[in-house]
């Protein structure tokens, strides 16, 4: 996020989209490589993983970060993208085929061969740009000069355009009153009235105690948790849904959601950067807008009507990633990239706390429940619940779960509305003043 403070949204679904695509390709490795061997798998996860993390630890290091808007960085990442894209249909493809064709081994390494080239695929653009770097211009723009037109956008050219609409009116207002405040505090603090430091301005850098306090963090909590606890319900559960609806093999079930999930984390990024930076749109409308949608699949599981179940996934798969991706640039543009580590993580509670309330204590309760109802009647043997009843229930709550976190989710955008106004005013994302 750091390293490229101009496209967070571009950013947060590209890196939330592989991560979306990873439980897949373990799948590939569990089922093609490892030929559904458990200690294998074990021992992979114990000792395979963590040092690729090691060697690969390395490479995540801080650069200097662009702070105009580049034509090149926007090939790089749309060849990322496109690249995701084509893993995604191929391990969709891929697993749908070992499941439904017994494979030889030296195809299943062949198709793991093919998964681990279009992995590597991204590294292309550091090695491009090593062999053929690219040659920069030389501004002649003084150092104050140009630090004011980067961070506060406001070039000769600029200001007809902006005072032209009423909205950027509204925007100027915020701006002058923001220095009026910003000299008021300083005079005060030169006679020696005030000696603390001002608390920052949403889109200015947070501590964890002062993000703890602004309401609009709760909101976005609330909105996150709401929509993703929901959401990891169905997904904890989907085998046993499948199950319950009549679907035997549940594995293209949960092939479906896994890459939907995954198109929804990656487009929900890309989706969300060009509404903010066309309209000044903030990225939690389209978290109202999926979730709404969420609404309607909860319904129509609940509903179990013929030819739903696979819809239903797709659906529900593609408004659980936007979640992911819309969380993570939200919190970085309205509490800063200071403490963004920290203030991201506490939001990441919301899926382990969905989990616990949703998953564990409603879906599993309601579930047992109803299996133990079949077993004295003599429908099942009681570990196994048959028919829409099964989680009837727990998607009418998951619906007015969602519900409510749409609702939240309109109160959030209304009121950083202004905001976002203010931080892509000249088109692209501003650097706001750092309060310290």
């Amino acid at each position: 996020m750091r390293n490229f403070p101009l496209s967070r949204g571009t950013v947060a679904g590209i890196l939330k989209g592989y991560v979306g695509l990873s439980a897949a390709v373990y799948t590939e490795i569990y089922t093609g490589v490892l030929r559904n061997s458990p200690p294998k798998l074990l021992l992979f996860l114990t000792l395979g993983i963590p040092t690729i993390c090691i060697a690969m630890m390395y490479f995540v290091r801080p650069c200097t970060p662009s702070l105009e808007d580049d034509s090149l960085e926007h090939g790089h990442f749309l060849f990322t993208q496109i690249a995701s894209v084509v893993l995604g249909l191929y391990l969709l493809t891929a697993t749908v085929l070992d499941d439904v064709l017994s494979l030889n081994i030296t195809i299943s390494y062949t198709l793991f061969a093919i998964v681990i080239l279009l992995l590597m695929a991204p590294l292309a653009i550091p090695l491009k740009m090593t062999l053929f770097p690219r040659r920069k211009k030389v501004s002649l723009i003084g150092p104050s000069d140009s630090t004011d037109k980067l961070y506060a956008g406001d070039s000769d050219d600029a200001e007809p355009l902006l005072a032209s609409t009423s909205s950027t009116t509204n925007i100027g207002d915020l701006q002058e009153a923001d220095e009026a405040s910003d000299i008021d505090i300083l005079l005060a603090e030169g006679e020696g009235a005030i000696k603390k430091k001002r608390r920052p301005k949403r889109g200015e850098d947070f501590t964890f105690r002062e993000a703890l306090i602004k309401a609009d963090y709760w909101l976005i909590f609330l909105v996150y948790f709401l929509g993703v606890g929901s959401g990891v319900t169905v997904l904890n559960n989907l085998a046993q849904v499948g199950t319950a609806s009549g679907v035997n093999d549940t594995t293209i079930l949960l092939c479906l959601f896994s890459f939907c999930n995954f198109l929804g984390r990656l487009s929900g990024g890309v989706v969300s950067e060009f509404f903010v930076r066309w309209k000044m749109i903030p990225r939690p409308i389209l978290m109202t807008f999926t979730q709404i949608i969420m609404v309607i699949t909860y319904i129509l599981f609940a509903s179990a009507l013929n030819g739903t179940l696979y819809a239903s996934t797709a659906l529900l798969g593609i408004c659980y990633g936007v979640q992911f991706s819309v969380m993570v640039p939200t919190v970085s543009e309205l509490f800063g990239l200071r403490h963004f580590g920290l203030l991201y993580n506490f939001m990441l509670l919301g899926n382990p706390l969905g989990a616990l309330l949703f998953s564990g204590g409603l879906a599993g309760y309601i579930y047992d429940q109803e299996a133990e109802r079949q077993r004295q009647a003599g429908l099942s043997d009681g570990s196994t619940c048959i028919g829409p009843d099964c989680f009837r229930i727990t998607f009418l709550v998951l619906a007015g779960v969602c519900g409510l976190g749409s609702l939240l989710s309109i109160i959030l955008t209304v009121r950083i509305r202004p905001v976002y106004q203010m931080l892509y005013a000249s088109g692209s994302f501003r650097l706001p003043r750092s309060s310290h």
